[in-house]
């Protein structure tokens, strides 16, 4: 009788969390430099790239300031929320499914 040799394979599928883009709207009232501050202390932005991306939203209606995994994309959106409404600004910062 012969044996025959059986090879298991196992495929461990390890799925990745799905990403969220962290978008910054523009508005007619947030300062320029109130922005820059939020990209470089919440989203770990260089300065020139922090002037870059606000320049972005600026000009166009929003810009992506990071992707991120649910839970970090919410907390950032919600951290760059609070501390616009403790300015009293009206920037508007949303988590959105990548």
């Amino acid at each position: 009788m012969a044996k025959e040799n059986v090879k298991e394979q196992t495929k461990s599928r390890v799925k990745l969390p799905r990403q969220y883009q962290v978008l910054i709207y523009n508005d007619d009232f947030t300062p320029m430099d109130f922005v820059v501050e939020v990209l470089m202390q919440i989203f770990d932005k260089e300065e020139a790239a922090a002037v870059a991306l606000m320049m972005s939203v600026h000009t166009g209606s929003c810009a992506v300031a990071g992707v991120y995994p649910k839970d970090i994309a919410q907390t950032k959106a919600a951290e760059a929320v609070g501390w616009a409404r403790q300015e009293q600004y009206p920037l508007k910062v949303e988590a959105v499914p990548n």
